[in-house]
């Protein structure tokens, strides 16, 4: 690859502000749910669950793209403290179901209304035109979906 090549340096640069927003934005995610008493995987199973209730392990690790493991550990510990219950699936004994209890209802609440990335995020773009804003969202979403058409 030829570093002084046009094309690549800009593919350097919008990489690197990628890096630097997303690092930026998990720094608000990661305050939000510290301040909670959560991580950052625990807090995302548990609002996962509270906009799917009765949803299942192997459902989460695809919605929020994490490993297995992780999602079982963080599901563990949310049980313990008592945010999160079990259930066995009525039509798949196998599928383990998940809902909150009213403490880890009350919790992704918390976590929704003081949701410092969205308020910050807010806050970037409130300079911003609405078509500005269009055009970007419309731009990653293309660049999105060419990134995982990528084939090496």
């Amino acid at each position: 690859m030829d570093y002084n090549d046009h094309h690549v340096k800009q593919a350097a640069a919008l990489v690197q502000s990628f890096v630097t927003i997303t690092r930026t934005l998990t720094k608000f995610t990661k305050q939000n749910a510290t301040s909670l008493g959560l991580t950052i995987q625990q807090m995302g199973i548990l609002n996962t669950i509270y906009s799917s209730p009765d949803i299942t392990l192997k459902e989460i690790t695809e919605k929020l793209q994490l490993l297995k493991s992780t999602v079982s550990i963080s599901v563990e510990d949310l049980v313990h403290l008592d945010l999160v219950e079990r259930k066995t699936s009525e039509e798949d004994r196998r599928a383990i179901r998940l809902k909150l209890t009213p403490a880890g209802q009350e919790l992704s609440k918390k976590s929704c209304q003081n949701a410092l990335s969205y308020r910050a995020m807010s806050l970037a773009l409130e300079n911003l035109p609405d078509e500005d804003i269009q055009f970007l969202v419309r731009i990653h979403n293309e660049l999105l979906n060419n990134l995982q058409n990528c084939k090496f």
